[in-house]
C-alpha cells in the first residue's frame, strides 16, 4: 500500500511540499486556540488525495501553474472542514488514530472550527485572479452540502435504494474528487473535452471510494482505519451492502435488521445464520466499486503517455485496495 501510494506521490512530491506550506501559511494564527485546533487538523491530512489528483491531472495535462498549488490547498481545506463537521454529525471519537476535535473539545468548538476552515479556503481561493476556481469550488460545496443533507433526510429509511445511495455519495463524496481533477486540467489549458474527461474520472474514483469507506465502516477494525467505525448502522445511515442485504433477506430477518438498526445496535456477527448472504453483499457492493474503478482508468486511455497518467491510473488501484 505505501508503495501504491509513493509511486502518486512521486510526480508531484515537490508540489505537494508546496501545497503543504500554503496550507499552513492560510491557517496561520495569532489566537493560541485556534492554533492548536488548525495543528490538530494539520493531523487530518493523511494521504492527501484530493491535492494528489488535482495536481497529477494537472502535469497530465501540461504541467503545474500557481493556481494549481492554491487549488490543491483549497480543495483539502475543504475535504478537511467536512471530515470535522462529519465528526459532530456521527458524534465520532477517533480520526486518524487520534481523538476527533468533537471529542476534545466539544461541538460548538469543532463547528466553529469547520466554518472557519470553509471561510479560509475562500479567502485563499481569491487569490486567484479568475473567477472560475471560485465559482466552481463554491458550487462544487453547494453539492457536497446537498449530499449531506439528503443522507441525514434519509436516517432510518430502511427502505432507502440504491439509486438515491449512489446519488447522496455522488454528491457528498465524488463532486469533490471530480472538481479536483476538473480544475487540474482546466487551470492547464486542457481542451474542454479533456476537462470533462478528468472531471468524469474523479467522479467514478470518488464513487469508488466512497463505497470501500462504507464497506471499511462496516467490516474493518479501528486500529485498521485509525478512525471510529460502525457509525453509518449505529445512525440509521443505510449503505451499499445494508440495502442489498435488507433487499435479499428473508423477511422475518429484514425486520430484525431493522429492529437492530433502529436501535443502533446492528454489528455484522449479528446476522447468525445469514452470514453466507452478507457475504455476498459485501462482495456485492465491492464488486460495484470495482466496476467504477475500471470505468475511471477506462477515462485514462487516451491521455498522452506520462508518468501522471499511470499515477493517476495508480490512484484507481488504491482506492479499491486500501484499508484506511
Amino acid at each position: 500500500m505505501n508503495a501504491i501510494l509513493t509511486q502518486l506521490s512521486n510526480p508531484v512530491a515537490e508540489h505537494l511540499n508546496d501545497v503543504i506550506q500554503a496550507f499552513d501559511a492560510e491557517l496561520e494564527s495569532d489566537q493560541p486556540f485556534v492554533r492548536e485546533l488548525c495543528g490538530r487538523v494539520r493531523a487530518y491530512r493523511g494521504k492527501m488525495l484530493r491535492p494528489m489528483l488535482l495536481l497529477l491531472s494537472a502535469r497530465a495535462c501540461g504541467g503545474v501553474r500557481r493556481e494549481h498549488i492554491v487549488l490543491a490547498a483549497v480543495t483539502e481545506i475543504v475535504h478537511l472542514a467536512t471530515l470535522v463537521h462529519d465528526d459532530v454529525l456521527d458524534d465520532a471519537d477517533i480520526r486518524r488514530g487520534g481523538a476527533t476535535i468533537n471529542r476534545l473539545h466539544g461541538n460548538e468548538a469543532a463547528v466553529l472550527l469547520g466554518d472557519y476552515l470553509i471561510s479560509h479556503a475562500y479567502h485563499l481561493c481569491s487569490s486567484i485572479e479568475s473567477q472560475h476556481a471560485a465559482r466552481r469550488i463554491a458550487a462544487t460545496t453547494n453539492v457536497v452540502c446537498e449530499g449531506e443533507l439528503m443522507q441525514v433526510a434519509n436516517r432510518g429509511n430502511w427502505s432507502l435504494g440504491e439509486d438515491e445511495y449512489f446519488e447522496i455519495i455522488r454528491r457528498k463524496t465524488a463532486a469533490l474528487t471530480s472538481v479536483c481533477c476538473e480544475l487540474g486540467a482546466y487551470f492547464a489549458d486542457a481542451p474542454p473535452d479533456r476537462v470533462e474527461q478528468l472531471a468524469a474520472y474523479g467522479s467514478d474514483l470518488g464513487i469508488a471510494f466512497q463505497i470501500v469507506d462504507d464497506l471499511l465502516d462496516l467490516t474493518s477494525t479501528e486500529s485498521e482505519t485509525g478512525k471510529s467505525l460502525g457509525r453509518d448502522a449505529d445512525l440509521g445511515k443505510l449503505t451499499l451492502p445494508m440495502i442489498q442485504f435488507l433487499r435479499r433477506s428473508p423477511e422475518a430477518v429484514q425486520g430484525q435488521t431493522v429492529q437492530a438498526l433502529a436501535a443502533g445496535r446492528f454489528r455484522p456477527a449479528d446476522v447468525n445464520g445469514h452470514a453466507g448472504l452478507f457475504a455476498e453483499c459485501v462482495e456485492y457492493a465491492g464488486g460495484m466499486a470495482r466496476s467504477y474503478v475500471q470505468s475511471a482508468m477506462a477515462r485514462l486511455a487516451d491521455l498522452p503517455a506520462s508518468d501522471a497518467r499511470d499515477a493517476l491510473s495508480s490512484a484507481a488501484e488504491f482506492v479499491v485496495q486500501r484499508r484506511s
